[in-house]
């Protein structure tokens, strides 16, 4: 499981009761309270899931009949919703009880979506720019079931020329041929969910893998040579300690990954943990806000320490120069003059408005202004594929307005904002446009505005997603974000 990826991210395929924090002023969201409650901070997306319904939805068929908007990027996303396990903090739309029958014909239907999107206009002859298989474990695909995937998806959308393809992988389900075989694929940047090296730490939260497994999978990664291996880890996981803490960042340095992503563990309302919370059963202590700031601060000192350098709120990535000789790279993943980290070209394409199909049960898209979600009951998935439609359950129409203000917050996860980017694109001087939420972050010390740039402090960082909401249009705040 990966969030930001997401990795996504920015979480392509999350529940849809996933998330719904009441969002307002940043004063109240996430910065005085500190006790980790129930509801998520995250912030994926702007305007919040909530302001999304079915009756927009009559307006995918006409965004997709028409040209798309002239010089935007594409991505795809591919959901693959399978794990061996549920964590009790996972919030993602996945399922642990699908045999290899359901898996191909999940799979079958995720391809004949695919072919559906790329015939039409807004899509047919678009290069890709990235593509990311997220999940749930993608790696619990059996090979067969990756490859047909793969060869039927290219058929539809040629890869030509493509930047980068994103696999998410859980440590447990990787086999020295499954690992070939995914490189096989064209995979660039492996994404490795380790979470904490910690055996207990993991075991309590539910993960299916243990550190032997970890450690069993490395050593094949490298010899793949990857173009670039991210770790996931999350700090404040049930029954995290100083002790524990330290050791799993010692740990994830010595690995020497291109990059490692480091998240602060929250608890919407869908997963096991909120559940016990909620009812009064859950009978661990959590860690707190401050705790998670703290353990993560170290963490990022820490890998500052040996090379890495800060690429997001979440991001540590290393230079050319502080990486081990002893792993091949086929090509270089930095410019070697500027000394400037890893690329992560699905986050910065998405951060900056790309167009992405999102396919897969439960997934987001975004399309010439249009956002639109995919179901997330599984027969309803199925039956619309394989009728011959597209499975979507809810759209929303954005405005300029709306494109801008998502935009600022996604990029103000980097740390810098560039302010001539949104005066090229948007017209607007986002420093005059937000003055008073800028004002109010810079005397709390979240940040710094000069006459290029918005900088985000390093305390600013830690709290991010609890700070965005100081942008939001008025209609927004107190919304419920899903």
């Amino acid at each position: 499981m990966s969030q930001a990826q997401t990795h996504a991210v920015d979480p392509v395929a999350r529940d849809p009761v996933a998330h719904d924090l009441v969002v307002g002023d940043p004063a109240t969201a996430g910065i005085t309270h500190d006790e980790t409650a129930v509801g998520s901070v995250f912030v994926s997306n702007y305007p919040p899931f909530s302001a999304w319904s079915a009756d927009a939805i009559g307006d995918l068929d006409r965004v997709l009949s028409m040209p798309p908007v002239p010089e935007t990027p594409l991505g795809l996303y591919l959901h693959l919703p399978f794990c061996r396990k549920r964590c009790k903090f996972c919030y993602f739309r996945v399922y642990t009880d699908k045999n290899a029958d359901d898996i191909g014909r999940y799979t079958a239907a995720l391809a004949r979506e695919v072919r559906h999107l790329a015939a039409a206009p807004a899509v047919a002859g678009r290069p890709l720019r990235f593509v990311y298989f997220g999940g749930g474990t993608p790696s619990y695909v059996s090979v067969k079931h990756l490859e047909q995937l793969v060869a039927e998806v290219q058929a539809a959308i040629p890869w030509t020329g493509i930047e980068e393809v994103t696999f998410e992988c859980e440590p447990g389900t990787l086999t020295q041929s499954k690992l070939a075989a995914i490189r096989g694929l064209g995979v660039t940047r492996l994404s490795l969910g380790i979470e904490n090296f910690d055996d207990q730490v993991l075991a309590d939260n539910g993960r299916a893998h243990v550190s032997t497994e970890i450690d069993r999978c490395l050593p094949w990664i490298r010899e793949l040579a990857f173009d670039q291996l991210n770790v996931d880890l999350i700090a404040g996981m049930v029954g995290e300690t100083w002790e524990r803490w330290r050791a799993t960042v010692a740990r994830t340095i010595e690995v020497g990954a291109d990059s490692v992503t480091i998240y602060q563990m929250e608890l919407p309302h869908n997963t096991v943990y909120s559940a016990g919370l909620k009812d009064g059963s859950l009978g661990v202590p959590l860690a707190t806000w401050a705790e998670k700031r703290e353990w993560n601060l170290y963490a990022i000192e820490e890998l500052a320490k040996v090379g890495y350098q800060r690429s997001s709120a979440y991001t540590m990535a290393r230079n050319a120069a502080a990486r081990s000789p002893s792993v091949r790279r086929p090509t270089p993943l930095v410019d070697d003059a500027a000394g400037k980290p890893c690329r992560f070209v699905y986050r910065d394409s998405v951060w900056h408005g790309c167009d992405l199909l999102g396919t897969g049960v439960s997934s987001f898209s975004h399309l010439s202004g249009l956002h639109y979600q995919n179901t997330a009951s599984w027969g309803d998935y199925l039956a619309a594929v394989e009728g011959g439609g597209l499975p979507t359950s809810r759209a929303y129409l954005t405005s300029p307005e709306d494109r801008l203000i998502r935009e600022l917050i996604l990029q103000l996860k980097l740390g810098t904002v560039e302010l001539a980017y949104f005066r090229q694109k948007f017209a607007v001087d986002v420093a005059d446009r937000f003055a008073g939420a800028l004002a109010g972050l810079a005397a709390a010390g979240y940040l710094t505005v000069s006459d290029a740039t918005i900088d985000v402090t390093t305390a600013g960082l830690l709290r991010i997603d609890s700070l965005l909401p100081s942008f939001y249009d008025p209609t927004y705040r107190g919304a419920r974000y899903t």
